[in-house]
């Protein structure tokens, strides 16, 4: 049976529907989940450890207590699980994962002159999204064919503005790829038709776009110009050559979503085919490990209410999968609120769609095969160095979260530290963290190592004060192992600090010198050398070497803004929007000190004055 140390009585569960959340006796949510019924559903846990599945029984033994959420429908309990498990990314919650960073195509409508872009990462406001596509450069060479037809801007905000500055447009304007509106050559109601097509093609609409250009070229030719009716057919001929690109997959002008799905006991691949309007207009990859015990419906809804449940999430009006979801009307009834109108979850049983949806889980057991390939060895590698870390620093438990501390000066000057962080031998950058050391002056790297430990560690403490639920995510775990960069100077110092604060017993401590990689552990005069080009060793050097890297680049950012402080401060009209937008538009303080008074005076935006007192300002600090 588990090791749960308190289980609530079944009649103090509420026969309620709601979410609940198993916890660690840290207070880490292990896993989320919801129920139609609380007292119905959560005894199940309490069975004996041999009739539930290995995974379950794994987080039941590893819970130490488990709390929950009464809402009014089921609906609410599926809105709620789902916030809950993006809020705590729960060990035993299966989390749907890019297999990449695919590129989208944004155009940012927010802007005067809206410009087309590639951009991978997060989404921002006041910006249009398109695809993801399978690769940039199939993406680039979309976007070029696409500026041949709607001439709209490409170039970056801070090119716009020079050659609006210098009333002179760049290249892409003399071979027809730009309208050149930083010259004023292109109005705004034509400049927004020409984005108003260009998102309309990336929308799938292609047959309007090529049915108003055709009627143009024809007016055009009617009204004798000629050279305006052929160069509209140009733009029509690069239209059509677009969209050859756009795979059709219907007759109809359906807009659609394929899910497929593969799955192994342990893994599985997600595909997402994108259709607009009849075209495949992007697709997405995603792979999941089954740390939940999940399969057929209720991974399907699973996967479905991750894909959409988010705010901002591109909702079709119809989903087709491969099977049933489960809680089928829940799930609909929520994706109606998040997309604002009907929403149709379905099997497609026969014809095209069918063929598609076969087709897209061909590809999601493509993918998965291929991500076994990639993966098994790479798990093995970190399964074993875990376990030759463990063995070789006699360390009380694996080392599953290492932290690791490095700081970083120039001549006694921008003490910073920084923290990173290993979990399951994989980077988690999310729990990273930057210091700025405030009470060290000098060159004393032990004085700052102690400051940084203290306020990570304090902070540790000071989470544990916290109701579990309410718990902040920030510097709320403890790490089985705190590496420190160093000697047994540092190692002292670590050593110190956590006695100081009651958690010798608790972390354990290592150092990494950098002289002949050698590991020191408390108790022990003598260092412990590791086999080079062993797991163990390659793994703590990793870590070593990336706390470095993170806290040279903070201090170099550290000094880059103390510099531009320096020089540019006191400056009568230059405030803080003004003194960022020079240091961005110029290219940087250098070029700052460097530009001459015509150069400054030539920006619009920069009265002359404040571009006379910048000149004078930078010149009088160089000759200090």
């Amino acid at each position: 049976m588990g090791t749960m140390q308190y289980r609530p009585p079944t009649r103090s569960i509420p026969d309620a529907p709601g979410s609940y959340q198993f916890l660690d006796p840290e207070g880490r949510v292990l896993y989320v989940g919801k129920a139609k019924s609380l007292r119905h559903r959560l005894p199940n846990y309490w069975q004996v450890s041999a009739k539930l599945p290995a995974r379950t029984a794994q987080m039941v033994d590893q819970a130490d207590h488990v709390e929950w959420v009464v809402v009014e429908s089921e609906v609410d309990a599926l809105i709620l699980e789902h916030s809950l498990i993006q809020a705590h990314l729960p060990r035993y919650n299966v989390r749907l994962k890019d297999d990449k960073s695919y590129p989208w195509l944004a155009v940012t409508v927010s802007d005067e002159w809206p410009r087309p872009a590639v951009v991978r990462g997060r989404k921002r406001k006041g910006v249009r999204y398109f695809g993801p596509y399978g690769n940039a450069g199939a993406i680039r060479s979309t976007l070029d064919l696409l500026v041949r037809s709607f001439p709209v801007r490409t170039c970056s905000d801070t090119k716009f503005s020079r050659h609006e500055r210098l009333g002179r447009p760049c290249l892409l304007f003399d071979i027809d790829r730009c309208s050149g509106p930083c010259v004023g050559a292109v109005d705004h109601a034509a400049y927004d038709g020409y984005v108003s097509d260009l998102m309309g093609f990336l929308s799938g609409e292609t047959e309007p776009v090529l049915a108003r250009l055709e009627a143009e070229m024809m007016t055009a030719s009617e009204g004798l110009h000629f050279e305006r009716a052929a160069r509209l057919r140009d733009r029509i001929a690069t239209v059509h050559k677009a969209a050859e690109a756009q795979q059709m997959v219907s007759d109809r002008a359906d807009d659609f979503d394929v899910i497929g799905l593969a799955e192994d006991p342990l893994e599985a691949s997600v595909q997402v085919f994108l259709v607009r309007r009849g075209r495949v207009v992007g697709h997405r990859g995603f792979v999941a490990e089954k740390v939940e015990d999940l399969s057929g419906p209720e991974f399907v809804r699973l996967i479905v209410s991750q894909l959409y449940g988010s705010d901002g999430a591109d909702v079709p009006r119809r989903v087709l999968v491969p099977e049933g979801p489960a809680d089928l009307e829940v799930l609909q009834s929520w994706l109606r609120t998040v997309r604002d109108g009907p929403v149709e979850i379905v099997v497609p049983q026969r014809g095209a769609k069918r063929a598609l949806q076969e087709t897209v889980t061909r590809s999601a057991a493509e993918d998965l095969a291929r991500h076994r390939l990639r993966r098994a060895a790479d798990h093995n590698a970190r399964a074993k160095a875990l376990t030759e870390l463990q063995a070789a620093l006699s360390l009380r438990e694996a080392p599953l979260r290492i932290e690791c501390f490095d700081m970083s000066h120039l001549q006694g000057t921008d003490y910073v530290g920084s923290m990173v962080v290993l979990e399951d031998g994989l980077a988690k950058r999310s729990d990273y963290r930057r210091f700025k050391v405030k009470t060290v002056r000098g060159n004393d790297d032990y004085a700052a190592m102690e400051e940084v430990l203290t306020r990570r560690l304090r902070a540790l403490q000071e989470a544990r004060q916290v109701p579990a639920t309410e718990r902040p995510r920030r510097f709320a775990y403890r790490p089985n192992l705190l590496l420190v960069d160093g000697g047994k100077g540092q190692l002292g110092v670590a050593e110190r600090v956590l006695h100081e604060l009651g958690l010798d017993g608790e972390i354990e401590l290592a150092s990494l010198a950098k002289q002949f990689e050698e590991v020191y552990r408390p108790g022990s005069a003598q260092p412990i050398r590791l086999r080079r080009g062993s797991d163990a060793l390659y793994l703590l050097q990793r870590v070593r070497d990336e706390a470095h890297r993170f806290a040279i680049t903070f201090h170099r950012e550290t000094r880059g803004q103390r510099m531009t402080r320096s020089i540019l401060d006191g400056i009568p009209g230059l405030g803080p929007t003004r003194r960022a937008r020079l240091v961005k538009e110029l290219g940087g303080v250098n070029a700052v000190r460097a530009a001459p008074l015509a150069q400054l005076l030539a920006l619009s935006w920069l009265p002359d004055q404040v571009g006379t007192a910048v000149y004078d300002a930078v010149r009088k600090n160089g000759r200090r």
